[in-house]
């Protein structure tokens, strides 16, 4: 790509990020938006669509490298441990841009879009899991529980909050296995 190029999208998401971690989305406007990256408006459309457009892709990006931090996903029952650890890391990796992307009126979107993306590449290892609605169900629980127990506690000790998850994704697994073996 020409440097050129790199450097007004660097600028413009520079500039997005400082807007949307001072206002909700929905109040940034292009024209601030460029003014700040020091670009015209003809300019930001030729990348983007609108605001919209931009965080989209930037929420889809964090999405994607929270996701590529978790190494073995298909663990996510076999070493519930390491696989919540890993999620963990993931969001201690890519706190600051989800707190600042998904706040307000999209908070909920991060974890619905990495629910999705990381039951798809469950799936991809375990096929028998799309259809196995204890499966699925514990996967939903163990992310979205993992996630808000994080961002809800995780300006305390991390080291505790990390353990804290991992222990109690660990018996909630095992708890399931129990149960399911009576």
């Amino acid at each position: 790509m020409d440097m050129r190029i790199e450097r007004t999208k660097k600028n413009v998401i520079n500039a997005f990020l400082q807007l949307r971690s001072g206002k909700p989305l929905e109040k940034i406007t292009v024209k601030e938006l460029s003014a700040l990256a020091e670009i015209n408006k003809a300019t930001f459309y030729l990348h983007y669509h609108d605001v919209y457009d931009l965080s989209e892709q930037l929420e889809n990006e964090v999405v994607f490298s929270t996701l590529h931090s978790i190494e073995h996903p298909e663990l996510i029952f076999s070493d519930t441990k390491r696989f919540t650890r890993e999620l963990a890391e993931g969001f201690l990796a890519n706190e600051q841009l989800i707190n600042i992307l998904f706040e307000g009126s999209r908070s909920s979107c991060f974890v619905t879009l990495f629910e999705k993306e990381l039951k798809n590449l469950i799936i991809k290892v375990h096929p028998e899991y799309e259809e196995t609605l204890e499966k699925n169900a514990a996967i939903t629980y163990l992310i979205y529980g993992g996630y808000y127990t994080y961002f809800k506690y995780g300006k305390y000790d991390k080291e505790a909050v990390f353990n804290l998850i991992e222990n109690m994704s660990d018996a909630i697994v095992k708890l399931y296995e129990l149960e399911k073996g009576k």
